[in-house]
């Protein structure tokens, strides 16, 4: 499939919020990283932000907004192509 020129329509509400979410996580993950540098974090800060900020809820919306829309719009050949290649994604636990 080529996705070089192809565009997906996602609703202005959702791309915010899609946005607004992804700003949130960087700019927190990246506080964390400089923290947990100088010492004033450790693991358990990282777990306790992933808890508290609800961001593996949040992080599982913004795929759905994604993937509804990818649906929407691409042939059933085409998302079982994507749906391919996202399984081919590197996943925390699996052997390298």
């Amino acid at each position: 499939m080529d996705m070089t020129f192809r565009e997906v329509r996602i609703p202005l509400d959702q791309a915010v919020a899609v946005v607004q979410d992804l700003n949130e996580f960087v700019v927190s993950l990246d506080r964390l990283r400089s923290r947990l540098g100088s010492g004033t974090a450790d693991e358990s800060t990282v777990g306790r932000f992933i808890l508290d900020w609800d961001v593996l809820r949040r992080l599982a919306e913004i795929r759905r907004v994604i993937d509804v829309a990818l649906d929407a719009q691409l042939s059933e050949e085409e998302n079982l192509e994507l749906d391919s290649l996202c399984e081919q994604g590197r996943f925390f636990g699996d052997r390298q």
